[in-house]
């Protein structure tokens, strides 16, 4: 068998780095692939960069946005695109490794369909490529859950959301990414990992760029739009939980929450994670 695979390259002001990212998309050791690259506004030269390394490959779909319409937006609009079986979504600051696709579906054909989203471990970068880590030196192998994988995820940290590849079939069951948010990475992993079967490779399949400005590194920074729409996907959380372990989880987590706000002053959003947890504390919302 040999599947087609959609790889999403999404590029906001990442001039730098994103002929690195489109080449590690050529260069991978499996051919059937679909690629479309979309530049969400960029100021930097992007756009032009990007022509260069498209200019001798007319089978690239490429979208340029005039202006920024956000990443998650921006997502489903490739996503609207996409034919293959399995996806890959890589922003343009990161790097696949050569045989990322091949193994990723050689891992899929292996596992059979009761399981949709695969991950793997993944090479730490800085922004002039050099490696500083790998992402299993926190999160060994050993402790990695495979299947359903939803409380583990409300629990703790332990995916690194570039290495995430999975079935299409996973995002059109979940209606795809919620656009109101100003990024994708929980809301999906909670979303997919509710219905669907987690599996790991405990291979570096990717190299993470870590940037000062990278959604990453502005996630505890004072007033970032992620922090808001960490509490969104909080109270989705809420809304599907089915055990007393999985809303223990939760509590948990809002509490961890509103501490992280508390010390960057975020005393408004504080309240409302800390709202959230007394709800949840209520005996008319307790599960049984």
């Amino acid at each position: 068998m040999n599947p087609l695979v959609t790889i999403f390259c999404l590029c906001y002001n990442h001039k730098k780095f994103v002929a690195q990212a489109l080449h590690s998309v050529f260069n991978q050791t499996y051919t059937n692939i679909q690629v479309i690259v979309l530049d969400d506004g960029s100021t930097d030269g992007s756009v032009k960069e990007i022509g260069k390394q498209l200019s001798n490959r007319p089978d690239v779909h490429f979208i340029n946005h005039m202006s920024n319409m956000g990443y998650c937006s921006s997502l489903n609009e490739v996503a609207a695109l996409a034919k293959g079986e399995f996806v890959i979504d890589l922003s343009a600051d990161d790097i696949l490794m050569p045989t990322r696709v091949e193994v990723g579906v050689r891992e899929f054909l292996k596992k059979g369909e009761s399981y949709e989203v695969n991950f793997s471990d993944a090479f730490i970068i800085n922004e002039f490529g050099k490696e500083i880590s790998v992402h299993s030196q926190k999160h060994p192998h050993a402790n990695i859950p495979e299947g359903n994988i939803y409380k583990n995820l409300i629990d703790r940290y332990f995916i690194c959301p570039p290495t995430l590849m999975f079935r299409r079939s996973v995002l059109v069951k979940i209606g795809g990414y919620d656009e109101t948010l100003a990024f994708e990475d929980f809301d999906f992993l909670i979303r997919s990992s509710r219905e669907f079967n987690y599996f790991y490779t405990p291979l570096p399949l990717v190299k993470k760029r870590i940037l000062a400005s990278s959604m990453s590194a502005t996630q505890f920074v004072r007033n970032s739009p992620q922090r808001w729409s960490t509490y969104q996907v909080c109270k989705k959380i809420a809304l599907l939980n089915k055990t007393i372990e999985e809303q223990n989880a939760l509590k948990k987590r809002l509490l961890y929450e509103c501490r992280t706000s508390v010390r960057l002053f975020e005393l408004h959003l504080a309240l409302k994670f800390l709202k959230l947890y007394f709800r949840l504390s209520s005996p008319s919302t307790m599960l049984t």
